[in-house]
């Protein structure tokens, strides 16, 4: 029942996998919610869709992200269990690189720090049980996580909008916020047609944020996703002999994706993105793609992945939006209690997601969140994040 005077006690407006993690969990605590977004569940105009997203136990970007993902990977079975759907496909996880390189020294330090179990291979071990990964150096390791593996984003948050309402929660789409406001220690959630006033409001609307938010330091990024046909040698490139990786190859550059999986191709792409990653503006509804979305990934196949058809068999273009530091931005900014936003996903806010929407429901329903997130503090100042080497910049690849 909504409260006397409101539509709503809370209202989440933007459901992708954050904001429909945050939906289920405060309907589950029983609060009287209403989700909206602009477009209908699963859409590919975020950065909540393309089949799969990887999920890894061993955070590089933070340690504190590391406890996160132990919960979000709890919820997932959770999750799974109450829809009676596979959501999340623990096939292991590879990093390649220098030991003491940013992909697997940074995994094998989380790994020590957390108590987080993987083998470490050599690259002739690592070749020998891996042949469809080619020219490793002999210098290089490969680090085997068996927690790691893909969560599927789109069938995540039909399967929380599913939990959701079926705990209580009203669900609008097709309706597009254009404004929040606060008045009287409400929050008046503009629309078209008419105004919801709720008692607080979770802002989880991705690329758009700053739009309803503004004043917080995010940039929206074009970020196009490519899939690969197996070739004619007899590789079969399934998930369980590919599984999902990211690889430091030459130049420092970064080489991420995972076998064939749920009807998908082979995922493939850059963690700097070349040309094809660049700032865009959210309502920009040209999503064609063109030869440098894929041109500087494709040079690589034949060296680093050879047994794939050399031009890519689809291109997709979501975005994303990064912080100066590459971490999370959760919280009430200037500390109003009305209103709690998370965004900044930095293209590594995948795994996290039902761990994020449970904090959420927690500051919401507490207060305070059972994870030390003080680390993605939206009034925290931001620092620029270091360059960890050659072209890898301040932005994490889009599966991890």
């Amino acid at each position: 029942m909504a409260v006397s005077g409101l539509d709503a006690e809370v209202a989440v407006v933007g459901l992708g996998a954050w904001g429909s993690a945050a939906l289920w969990q405060l309907a589950a605590r029983g609060v009287d919610v209403i989700g909206i977004d602009r477009f209908a569940p699963g859409h590919a105009w975020g950065a909540s869709h393309g089949g799969s997203r990887m999920f890894r136990i061993t955070c590089l970007e933070h340690p504190g992200l590391v406890p996160l993902a132990r919960r979000s990977e709890e919820l997932w079975r959770d999750l799974e269990k109450a829809s009676d759907e596979k959501l999340f496909v623990r096939s292991g996880g590879l990093l390649i690189g220098p030991p003491d390189g940013p992909i697997t020294g940074g995994t094998l330090r989380a790994a020590e720090a957390h108590g987080v179990e993987v083998e470490v291979m050599t690259a002739a071990e690592l070749a020998d049980r891996y042949p469809l990964h080619a020219a490793v150096p002999a210098g290089h390791i490969g680090v085997r996580e068996p927690s790691a593996g893909i969560v599927r984003p789109e069938a995540t948050i039909r399967a929380a909008l599913e939990q959701a309402r079926a705990a209580g929660a009203r669900v609008l789409t097709g309706s597009q916020v254009t404004g929040l406001s606060t008045v009287g220690g409400m929050v008046d959630v503009a629309m078209s047609p008419g105004t919801l006033r709720v008692r607080r409001a979770v802002v989880t609307v991705g690329a758009w944020l700053p739009t309803l938010v503004p004043g917080l330091p995010l940039e929206t990024v074009r970020m196009p996703i490519c899939w690969f046909h197996p070739g004619g040698g007899g590789k079969s490139f399934e998930l369980d002999q590919f599984p999902v990786f990211m690889r430091e190859i030459d130049g420092g550059r970064v080489l991420w994706g995972n076998g064939r999986e749920n009807g998908h191709d082979v995922k493939l792409g850059l963690e700097y993105g070349g040309g094809g990653f660049r700032p865009m503006d959210p309502e920009d509804t040209d999503r064609s793609v063109g030869a440098e979305d894929w041109s500087e990934l494709t040079q690589l196949l034949a060296a680093y992945v050879p047994g794939l058809d050399p031009a890519p068999a689809r291109v997709a273009v979501g975005m994303f939006s990064r912080t100066p530091d590459g971490q999370f931005v959760i919280g009430s900014p200037g500390g109003d209690p009305g209103l709690i936003v998370a965004g900044g996903c930095n293209a590594h806010g995948g795994k996290h997601a039902l761990g994020i929407g449970e904090a959420l429901a927690d500051l919401v329903t507490e207060g305070e969140t059972r994870m030390l997130l003080d680390f993605t503090d939206v009034d925290r100042d931001f620092l620029p994040a270091p360059a960890i080497s050659g072209h890898i910049s301040d932005r994490r690849s889009q599966i991890s």
